[in-house]
This record gives structure tokens, C-alpha cells and sequence, in this order.
């Protein structure tokens, strides 16, 4: 952990939780793994019995009224317990984003209040069948009826399928409007009528009932809507930062305490007559894991405190999404080649993480996606700062500009 980068406040929240995960029972992580449970929810009862949900949120809601540091400090922690619980933690963050940003007071009084508080269970409802990363694709639609809307459609991989007690839902509600215009934000509680018909087999990430979800003419009250009608890509845009930047944190914690245990091993583990930390075959990939967590983690700190600052942190979030999970990804290979076949059976966690890791660089937008991003904003900002700092162009040995062609 980089806990110089932590003032007082934020240092006291992180080692609440660091205490808080050391309690959390192997049992429910077998359980989770194995299917046996299919829901977060105990864990986040765990967590908010701790008051330890939503920590950047008003206390008058049931938050700690930090900041997106501490809560990165912290999500780092729970990574090391996999993405299934990491996975659970976050959401009440995520979902709290769109409703303490965009939602009404009474919204928050009651759904944000008691999601923080542990009393319902929260789940977001964004990827469809036949579109994943593709926002603005969502054939799910919701249809003006008197004091409420009509939805119709589908959505899948929702953690949380299985029990959430709501879910935040994007819909088509005005088909014939320019995309950005297009879709509109809806709080939709179970009980309103939504099925569930599957619940997914995953490689890895699993008890967390991820599924499908089918609405059938499920009414929706107009309160219900969350910010302005049609205009969900605000909502879409803002919810990005804590689904991207909440997910490199993750890894983090996963790939450290991978890491730690394959090290840990090697100090233990002998061959041709000495221990095998002693190799550099083994320490340099040690070395190299340390650097890589290092670097991964520098970058996610970094995009916590632009966007404590309130700038636009589009591109540095999604680096710290797609460089924090390859990280993590790297690392955890590195920790299962350092064990050898041991590490590949599951006599150690080693196997499952690798299993977890590898969603995260799907999730929340493909690292793909997030390199559209990355390219696309930093061409912009090259064009905006063209001519403020030294163009070294010009520096070149022998600058010939009737030799620069371009077309």
C-alpha cells in the first residue's frame, strides 16, 4: 500500500477495513466459488454492519463523507478476498454514484440510505444480449404510460440477478431521438416484475447470482426515473469512474496477495539445495511483480485524486482500469509460475484469482475499449496544448522541412 499517499482520515478508513477483511470467513469465499451461495449479501451486511459501504457518501445516508483516495485504499483491501466480494462491495457504490449525483432526495432516502445501511441489496443493469460495450445499442425500452413507464427487454451478466432487492436500469425511452438522447435512467425493484431466467456458470467471479434479466411490461413509477428524461449518458458517463477506477483497485488487492503468497512460498520451497528465492528465475519475477503492482498502483491514486479534485479524469480512469487489471493479471500468472503445479491445483488460492482476474479485463468495457478512450482523449489534449510546451520538432539533427511529407 502507498499509505503516504493517505492524510489521517483516509489512513484510519483503510486500516478499518484492512481489520474488517481479516474476519471475513474462508468458508463464504469456498461457498461463493462453489455455488452453493449465490449472493453478496451477506457479505455486505458483514461490511455494513461495519459502516464501511459507500464510504465518499454524506454520513446523513449512511456514507463516511470521504473521498474517492479512501475509497480506493479500501476497495484495494477487499480485493485481496477475489472479485466475487470485491465485486459486492463496490456495488452499493457504484449504483450510490447515479442516485447521490443525479437522483431526487426522496430517492436517496429510500434506496440510498438503506443500500449503505445494509437493508436492501442493489445490483446495476446496463449490458444487453446483443450489445456489450455498445451503450447507446440497448434495445430495452421504456414506454410513457400515464404516471409510469412500460419496460420491455432484456439484460444480462447482472451481478446481482439472483436477489437484488433493485436495480439501476438503462432503457430506450425516445427511439427516435439522436442516441445521447435517447436513453433514460430507472431505479426498478424486483418486486415490480422482473424475471430472472439464468443464472450464468462462470469460469471465475462466481456466488454472486449473476444473470439475466427479462422485463415484460414492468412498470416503473415516474419517480422512479433517475435525472433528467433521456438523458442517461450523463448518468452513463459519471458511473463509468467508480465501475473503472473501483476495478483497478480491485486487482490490486488480488494481485498483492497473490503475490505475497507465491513469494512467501519461494522463501520455503527448496530445490538443487537452497531455496528457490534464491534463483533469479524466481526473484526476478518477484522483482518484476513488485514493479508492475507498484506502477498499477501509483496510476489508480493518481486518478482518485483528479477526480477528488474535481477535473475531468476520463483518461487517467480508464488507464487505471486497464493497466490495473493487466497488472494484476501479470502478476497473478507470474505467482502460479514461481509455485510451479502446485500453485495450478487448489491447495492454494492462486488458481481461483487468476480465474477472477480474467473477467476484470472484460467488465465495466473491454481494456479495448478503454485503449478507444485513452487514444481518443489524449489526441485531444494534444491538440489543445499544441504550442505550450517546447515542440521539440525542431530539435531534430538535421531538420529538413521540404523532406516531411504526410499525404
Amino acid at each position: 500500500m502507498f499509505e503516504f499517499l493517505l492524510n489521517d482520515e483516509e489512513k484510519a478508513f483503510w486500516q478499518e477495513v484492512r481489520g474488517f477483511v481479516k474476519t471475513v470467513p474462508s468458508q463464504l469465499i469456498r461457498d461463493m466459488d462453489a455455488g452453493k451461495i449465490e449472493t453478496g449479501r451477506p457479505f455486505i451486511e458483514m461490511a455494513s454492519s461495519k459502516n464501511l459501504l459507500g464510504p465518499r457518501f454524506p454520513k446523513e445516508y449512511g456514507g463516511r463523507g470521504l473521498n474517492w483516495t479512501a475509497e480506493v485504499a479500501a476497495v484495494e483491501e477487499v480485493g485481496v478476498l477475489g472479485n466475487s466480494l470485491s465485486c459486492a462491495y463496490v456495488m452499493p457504490s457504484i449504483v450510490g454514484e447515479a442516485v447521490h449525483r443525479f437522483g431526487t432526495k426522496g430517492q436517496k432516502e429510500k434506496y440510498l440510505a438503506p443500500t449503505l445501511n445494509g437493508k436492501l441489496y442493489s445490483a446495476e443493469a446496463l449490458t444487453e444480449p446483443r450489445g456489450g460495450s455498445d451503450f447507446f445499442g440497448a434495445t430495452t425500452t421504456a414506454v410513457k404510460d400515464g404516471e409510469s413507464f412500460l419496460l420491455n427487454g432484456e439484460k444480462r451478466f447482472v451481478v446481482g440477478a439472483q436477489d437484488a432487492d433493485w436495480f439501476l436500469v438503462y432503457a430506450k425511452s425516445d427511439p427516435r431521438a439522436p442516441a445521447h438522447e435517447s436513453i433514460s435512467c430507472f431505479i426498478v425493484e424486483r418486486a415490480m416484475g422482473i424475471q430472472v431466467q439464468n443464472i450464468y456458470n462462470l469460469l471465475g467471479t462466481r456466488g454472486g447470482g449473476t444473470g439475466r434479466l427479462v422485463f415484460k411490461e414492468v412498470r416503473v413509477p415516474k419517480e422512479n426515473v433517475v435525472g433528467d428524461l433521456h438523458n442517461a449518458y450523463a448518468i452513463f458517463n459519471r458511473m463509468m469512474i467508480p465501475e473503472r477506477l473501483l476495478s483497478g483497485a480491485g486487482c490490486l488487492g488480488a494481485g498483492r496477495a497473490a503475490l505475497e503468497v507465491a513469494a512467501r512460498y519461494s522463501t520455503r520451497r527448496k530445490a538443487f539445495g537452497k531455496s528457490i528465492d534464491h534463483f533469479q528465475a524466481v526473484n526476478f519475477m518477484v522483482a518484476d511483480s513488485v514493479a508492475l503492482l507498484d506502477a498499477a498502483r501509483a496510476l489508480v491514486f493518481a486518478s482518485a485524486k483528479k477526480v477528488d479534485a474535481g477535473e475531468d479524469g476520463r483518461r487517467l480512469v480508464s488507464e487505471a482500469k486497464k493497466v490495473g487489471t493487466e497488472a494484476a493479471w501479470q502478476v497473478i500468472n507470474n505467482a502460479m509460475q514461481i509455485m510451479g503445479g502446485i500453485g495450478y491445483t487448489t491447495v492454494y488460492p492462486i488458481e481461483r484469482m487468476l480465474r477472477d482476474c480474467r473477467l476484470a479485463m472484460i467488465w465495466t468495457g473491454t481494456n479495448q475499449v478503454m485503449n478507444l478512450l485513452i487514444q481518443h482523449e489524449y489526441y485531444q489534449e494534444l491538440k489543445k496544448g499544441q504550442g505550450k510546451a517546447r515542440d521539440i520538432e525542431g530539435d531534430a539533427i538535421t531538420p529538413d522541412e521540404e523532406e516531411k511529407h504526410y499525404g
